[in-house]
């Protein structure tokens, strides 16, 4: 009997999706087979590939009354929030309208002598191994771009959210995308490993783990296969004395806590200063204490399930090691009764110091540790002090001060008076163990391209 991908519902602990996974002789059949179908698909006019990856989108929003409690179902979010289709459409929209720019070729010369050019060529076929906190959405960061490009595309999704990439590429092939060109593949970590190390792709979008970014660029070791990475993160906020209080502590709270604090840019530490500590922290607790934890399925619930058990026990662990080290817990548990299964509490804590695993380590749950700062030079240096750079959160009404701070930060993206967001105009990508690379914008596209450049002498 052939392995398979389970999903264990978070809701209740069933069994929600099972699948077979590919054997090593079958995933390679389905690369040599996307690798054939992609010289033609690139032959395509760019104008045809856009218009139907623009119809593969909206055929995904036309089925998001099924998509919406699919994803309750497999990850825990609560119903009432809609899916993610706003996002997913934002994000390959924009890659859609900038596709003939960002494709162009660089004209350095074209004279009677010379026609000297730098042109964009296809990959030819692109991995994309995405995570389950925001499924669709992470996805269609690499298959709208890598599909317009001229790329073939092999989607392998998370065992936790099985269904996503059966929808994604059953909508694009009703759109008209063939189905060799965009094929959702079930495979073992063995298995993608071996197909990165025989060279089946010519580039491989991973976003996950430290640990799993490490094994694709083991698997990809020598095959010169360019690998994109999106891991880790620990999200710092900044909230300076000058700052909107209300809506810094809304934002930020929101920012740390949606989604089961299961976001890859959510808010993970927070530093106030002083003067605007005490209130700020009042706020925060009002704020998480009228959350409403329960099952995501029910339009009341605020706060789902974790994903998994496993996430919420890391939670659990990093929360009761800080408060066993001098953290003081400000969340009464009284409000948000659980059975230490996958729904999970959320938690304020003060008293914190980056001694503690829960200001130092992913959490990737409903916890955030609040610390108060005496300025920006205290700020910037816990900020740094992290293995992760992905993005970071300053509140203040200067924009020249925020700048400022934000040069010296180590981080891919700065945010001023928000956070949590991905701009598909900005470049996605990240700095230290966080990873390498960059998606959506013109720099996704180059990722997802590589140059090629045309000297003809004509005279």
């Amino acid at each position: 009997m052939s392995a398979t991908v389970k999903c264990i519902s978070p809701i209740d602990g069933s069994l929600y999706a099972e699948r077979p996974m590919l054997s090593r002789d079958d995933a390679s059949a389905a690369a040599a087979r996307a690798a054939a179908a992609q010289k033609d698909w690139a032959a395509r006019p760019l104008d045809e590939r856009i218009a139907l990856v623009r119809a593969g989108v909206a055929r995904v929003g036309e089925m998001n009354d099924e998509v919406v409690p699919e994803l309750a179902w497999q990850m825990g979010r609560p119903v009432r929030y809609g899916g993610e289709f706003s996002g997913f459409n934002e994000r390959a929209s924009h890659m859609a309208d900038i596709a003939a720019d960002a494709l162009a070729p660089i004209i350095v010369e074209n004279s009677d002598t010379f026609e000297r050019r730098i042109a964009r060529e296809p990959h030819g076929v692109v991995m994309v191994i995405a995570p389950w906190n925001y499924p669709y959405m992470t996805a269609i960061n690499s298959v709208a771009p890598a599909l317009i490009a001229g790329n073939a595309v092999l989607l392998k999704h998370a065992s936790q959210t099985p269904l996503v990439g059966e929808r994604m590429t059953r909508a694009f092939h009703e759109a008209g995308v063939p189905e060799d060109v965009f094929q959702n593949v079930f495979l073992d970590h063995d298995t993608t490993s071996a197909l990165i190390a025989a060279k089946s792709f010519g580039f491989v979008n991973f976003t996950g783990s430290v640990g799993g970014g490490k094994t694709m660029e083991r698997a990809a070791a020598g095959t010169f296969t360019g690998v994109g990475l999106e891991l880790g993160g620990k999200d710092p906020g900044y909230v300076m004395e000058d700052a909107d209080l209300e809506s810094a502590a809304e934002t930020l709270v929101d920012g740390a806590m949606f989604n089961s604090g299961q976001c890859c840019c959510g808010i993970e530490r927070i530093y106030v200063a002083e003067p605007l500590f005490d209130a700020f922290v009042e706020k925060a607790v009002s704020i998480v204490s009228a959350y409403k934890l329960g099952n995501p399925l029910d339009a009341e619930t605020t706060l789902g399930p974790m994903a998994n058990i496993r996430f919420a026990d890391e939670v659990r662990a990093q929360t009761s090691e800080a408060i066993a080290d001098g953290a003081k817990p400000l969340i009464d548990p009284a409000l948000f009764p659980e059975d230490g299964g996958t729904y999970l509490m959320p938690q304020i804590l003060v008293d914190v110091d980056h001694s503690m695993r829960v200001m130092r380590d992913e959490s990737f749950g409903p916890v955030v540790g609040i610390m108060k700062v005496s300025g920006d030079d205290e700020a910037v240096a816990l900020m740094n002090d992290s293995e992760f750079g992905l993005t970071a959160a300053v509140w203040t009404k200067d924009p020249e001060r925020a700048a400022r701070v934000g040069s010296r930060i180590e981080t891919g993206t700065v945010f001023m008076n928000r956070c949590d967001y991905l701009d598909p105009a900005l470049c996605w990508t990240g700095c230290k163990d966080t990873g390498r690379g960059g998606g959506l914008s013109v720099i996704g596209y180059h990722n997802l391209t590589r140059p090629k450049s045309y000297h003809f002498r004509k005279a």
